[in-house]
């Protein structure tokens, strides 16, 4: 509390008294009176600044939990898109041994190999190694995780990814077929996928 010395003429003495009044500030001194002044003000500014910083705070938090998600999908995404592929080496792989090795009419039976897996919705399952064709992807389209390698096996860890082949006929007189190679995985509230597809021939 601040202390003003005014200077008040005595009606008795011909002088001057000095005598002590009060003068009232915003800021003023630590008393009981000041502090129950100032205390409103400081709470208001201190709940805005929490305020501001809370918003702050949850833009920062939307934005790294954004870029982790981002990061989780490209990871996933990219693991997908080489296990799409590698489904397209092993199928490719299955047919130059047929060719190679193969008795009677290899080509043939490479194709009969995939004779109920000739759509999307009939898709099989790849078992390896060796490389076979399993008709149901109840379970040999799931890939588990092996000594670090994915492979059907099932006492590995399972690794999220479904991975589905098919094969169709192409028309036309080189008797080709197009396979294909789908990677599936679930991440956030959906399905994920990652297709692979190349047209194989009888080159023997």
């Amino acid at each position: 509390m601040l202390f003003k010395i005014m200077k008040k003429k005595n009606k008795f003495n011909k002088g001057f008294t000095h005598t002590l009044t009060f003068t009232k500030q915003l800021c003023c001194a630590p008393s009981a009176y000041c502090k129950s002044k100032c205390r409103g003000f400081t709470l208001v500014e201190t709940l805005i600044a929490i305020s501001i910083f809370t918003v702050s705070l949850l833009g920062i938090m939307s934005v790294l939990a954004s870029g982790i998600a981002d990061t989780n999908y490209a990871k996933r995404k990219m693991t997908a898109t080489y296990l799409a592929q590698e489904g397209i080496e092993y199928i490719r792989n299955m047919r130059d041994t047929a060719v190679l090795y193969g008795s009677g009419n290899p080509w043939a039976q490479f194709k009969s190999d995939f004779s109920s897996c000739n759509n999307e919705s009939n898709a099989c399952g790849l078992d390896m190694p060796p490389f076979n064709v399993s008709p149901s992807c109840s379970s040999g389209c799931k890939l588990y995780v092996n000594n670090g390698g994915y492979d059907t096996v099932s006492t590995g860890d399972d690794s999220g990814f479904v991975r589905k082949i098919w094969m169709d006929s192409i028309s036309g007189p080189d008797d080709g077929v197009k396979i294909s190679s789908k990677v599936e995985w679930t991440q956030g509230s959906g399905t994920k996928s990652v297709t692979f597809s190349e047209n194989l021939y009888n080159w023997y």
